[in-house]
């Protein structure tokens, strides 16, 4: 019985992953989401390992180290539609509940329901890419920081 249960737990935990992989190469299938999702988790971490206050502020830093090229990472509040720390935009602080894109994707609700009901995942939406006016298609990596009301993310547009 308890080798039973065992061989059974190992397969659930075998299927859990491999469905996490698929997922995540449907969602980000080149070396750029693998980027994405790697600066995100050293975010996480840091949050765990240093706290809040010192990851929003190192976040919030153009100059900081989670700044890659493109690639940057934000924060937001879990229990509220808010972004909390970005090292480029003015949209910090404000309720951005009512936020879409021009798809009419919420994308900010998003990035809480992402956080808040499955821990981490990609969001897709639409938004320009740095000196356009048009918006492209972004894919972003969200994870909720555990024990914290944050969750942290960061984008990329890939190839079409």
């Amino acid at each position: 019985m308890l080798k039973s249960r065992r061989t059974t737990g190992i397969v659930c935990v075998l299927i859990v992953a491999m469905l996490a992989v698929f997922a995540g190469a449907v969602m980000a299938d080149d070396s750029a989401g693998a980027a994405v999702k790697a600066m995100v988790e050293q975010g996480v971490i840091m949050a765990v390992v240093e706290g809040e206050e010192a990851v929003l502020a190192a976040i919030s830093d153009p100059e900081g180290p989670f700044i890659d090229g493109d690639l940057y990472l934000f924060a937001g509040l879990v229990s509220d539609v808010i972004m909390v720390a970005h090292p480029y935009s003015s949209l910090l602080n404000q309720d951005l509940s009512d936020y879409q894109d021009p798809e009419g994707n919420y994308l900010f609700a998003n990035f809480v329901a992402v956080a808040s009901e499955a821990g981490a995942g990609w969001s897709e939406y639409w938004w320009p890419k740095p000196g356009e006016e048009e918006s492209s298609r972004k894919l972003t990596y969200i994870m909720k920081v555990a024990g914290q009301d944050l969750y942290i993310g960061c984008g990329y547009y890939p190839a079409e």
